[in-house]
């Protein structure tokens, strides 16, 4: 065992010095946007984008993708299958070659999200066991070159996981559970008068460190973003009754328990009890929100939750970091980027492809 791992690094590491400095190139110019995207006939795409509007990539696939992963020092992407997809796709970043197309188990499928740890050898997916509709599994596979190797699964210790992310230290896992069984094929809820969402936190051996919940038990714990002092925040779908305060945003601070953030009425209520992507600005000190549903973008300071920007945005979808603010996309109308360097925060459409994006990008 000792001896593969000794052997995987190095032909990692030799890999890595064959690519020309690729971590180092990639960043050099305009940031490049990665996301899933439809076309006009509804096929489905791996695509990559510069903020310019030049395409890089669109590598058509056969399922819908939801996440995007990026190996830390290689130029790989992993494009993972939205819930309740069987097939996620190892794409090369240079240029869109499809490396790998990863099936789930039988009994398994995929819940749209995953992680790879830091030395670039392994990766967790959030999947479901269908044998147990809903009982929160985390597929445990190894890169071997330019493969994935399905090594093993992990309990995420609660039901319906969906995003899975790390604390800064990069050894402890973060998955939001949503709470809902569902079975194979199916994104039809089970249980919703029995949800039991939950926020954990565990080690990469599966050892359980914390599971905390919020006050409504209706209420889905979704999507995550990471600040570098380890500050968490989590976005929320509701689904109870629709005019029932609910908590849509939570943030857990270091050494802190997880809690609401403090949302004004008008921004909640915009919200339409359902939020899509957050992202961390750690420069900044901003978090960002989507909410297609409600079709409104947010802005909020970290620190004292001061509203910065509550603009509407057609079924905004991805939103992520840049060096001056954040890039969203949507659903139906044009990507946009947010200076967020000033008082007043800048909008510029932005030369991308219009509408048909999926709920989350990556930026490169």
């Amino acid at each position: 065992m000792l001896r593969r791992h000794v052997l995987a690094l190095g032909s990692t590491l030799l890999g890595a010095l064959a690519l020309g400095g690729w971590s180092l190139s990639r960043r050099s110019g305009t940031p490049l946007l990665l996301s899933a995207r439809d076309d006009n006939n509804g096929q489905h795409y791996a695509v990559a984008y510069r903020l310019d509007g030049e395409q890089v990539f669109a590598t058509r696939v056969a399922q819908r993708c939801h996440d995007i992963i990026e190996h830390p020092s290689l130029p790989l992407a992993f494009y993972v299958a939205r819930r309740p997809g069987t097939e996620s796709y190892l794409i090369d970043l240079r240029d869109g070659r499809l490396l790998q197309t990863v099936t789930a188990q039988p009994d398994r499928h995929f819940y749209g999200h995953a992680a790879i740890h830091r030395d670039g050898e392994w990766l967790y997916a959030t999947e479901n066991d269908t044998t147990d509709p809903g009982r929160g599994l985390l597929g445990v596979y190894r890169f071997d070159n330019e493969r994935l190797v399905r090594e093993g699964e992990l309990s995420t210790h609660g039901l319906g996981p969906h995003q899975v992310s790390w604390m800064p230290d990069g050894e402890t896992l973060i998955v939001a559970n949503g709470g809902i069984r569902t079975e194979a094929e199916s994104r039809v809820e089970m249980n919703l008068d029995a949800m039991e969402p939950s926020l954990v936190l565990m080690r990469r051996d599966g050892t359980l460190l914390s599971k905390e919940t919020l006050p409504q038990q209706m209420n889905s714990v979704r999507h995550l973003a990471v600040a570098a002092d380890g500050t968490i925040v989590a976005g929320q779908q509701f689904m109870g009754d629709s005019h029932e305060r609910s908590d849509l945003l939570a943030i857990k601070r270091p050494g802190q328990a997880f809690e609401p953030f403090p949302l004004g009425d008008a921004q909640w209520a915009a919200m339409s009890q359902y939020t899509a992507s957050v992202a961390i600005h750690d420069e900044l000190r901003l978090v960002a929100l989507t909410a297609p549903r409600g079709n409104r973008f947010f802005i909020w300071d970290l620190d004292s939750g001061a509203v910065r920007l509550d603009a509407p945005l057609p079924d905004c979808a991805g939103v992520g970091a840049i060096k001056d603010g954040f890039v969203v996309t949507s659903g139906q109308g044009r990507c946009r980027r947010y200076d967020c360097r000033g008082s007043e925060i800048a909008m510029q459409p932005l030369q991308l492809p219009a509408a048909f994006w999926d709920n989350h990008l990556h930026l490169a």
